[in-house]
């Protein structure tokens, strides 16, 4: 790790502009040669071309799982290596490769001790997700929990019917995981080692349902409400209408005939934690 570039977005859940120009002190305290700046989304996503020419080794994201799955879309091809630090909400793919360790700290250890691996991801045609896919009338909160990050009260309640609305309709069904119950308000797909975690979410009281709408407000809607896990090697959408789904987090309608599977990423993220 020599010449980075750095890839942020201040809108996501910790990170500011203040902590941003801290990290990047850190670098210059390392001797490490900052190539570029990319200020996400106002500023366009590097071009892997961009970074060859620049010598770049290490592109640094400081952002929210959103962002990071887009920064990693758009480098699958890259031969380089991408640091991930926490700014976002929940932080899942940082913790898995660094614990609960600061930006700071995770800087120094990954010049000390980092090491690149590949990680699981959940496919589905072009889409990846590598915290995990969220399918269901629950998706549909996404649009009340982006107006709440953003402090935009202005179409908050109309935004909330709509979500409770759907959350209370028939559910959502998949084909190829026997033993998960049908009509659930919502299926989380995780990669895990080999295979799909899958958990079905049910709310089927009102007090549930707004458990589920406050939890995926304010944090992990898993808690919220009676989950089914079982493990899958792959699964379909039932139906014939495409579906509300978030991909770590950003919408996406997906068709059904598409088939939901396990991927692998080459060995590209910085760990630097023994068992991530």
């Amino acid at each position: 790790m020599r010449t980075l570039w750095f890839i942020t977005n201040t809108s996501s859940g910790t990170a500011t502009a203040s902590r941003a120009t801290a990290i990047e002190a850190v670098f210059a305290d390392l001797g490490l040669v900052l190539a570029g700046h990319t200020a996400f989304p106002d500023d366009a996503l590097p071009r892997i071309t961009t970074l060859d020419a620049a010598k770049v080794d290490t592109v640094v994201l400081y952002a929210g799982d959103g962002t990071i799955n887009a920064a990693i879309g758009a480098l699958t091809a890259w031969d380089g290596e991408i640091l991930i630090l926490p700014g976002g909400t929940m932080n899942l793919l940082a913790k898995q490769l660094h614990g609960a360790a600061d930006p700071a700290a995770i800087v120094r250890a990954a010049m000390e001790r980092g090491r690149a691996i590949a990680l699981p991801f959940v496919a589905a045609g072009r889409h990846r997700a590598f915290v995990g896919l969220i399918i269901g009338p629950a998706a549909s909160w996404v649009h009340a929990r982006e107006l709440v990050r953003s402090r935009r009260l202005r179409g908050l309640g109309r935004a909330v019917r709509s979500a409770w609305r759907r959350t209370f309709s028939r559910g959502i069904r998949v084909e190829g995981v026997p033993g998960l119950r049908h009509h659930a308000q919502a299926i989380f797909v995780r990669p895990g080692p080999g295979q799909l975690d899958v958990a079905a979410v049910e709310a089927r009281e009102w007090r549930a349902i707004a458990a589920l709408g406050w939890e995926w407000l304010t944090g992990d809607w898993v808690a919220a409400a009676q989950v089914t896990h079982v493990r899958a090697a792959d699964l379909r959408i039932a139906g014939n209408k495409p579906v509300q789904a978030l991909f770590d987090g950003e919408p996406v309608r997906l068709d059904p005939d598409v088939t939901i599977k396990i991927g692998m990423s080459g060995e590209m993220f910085v760990a630097t934690e023994e068992a991530p």
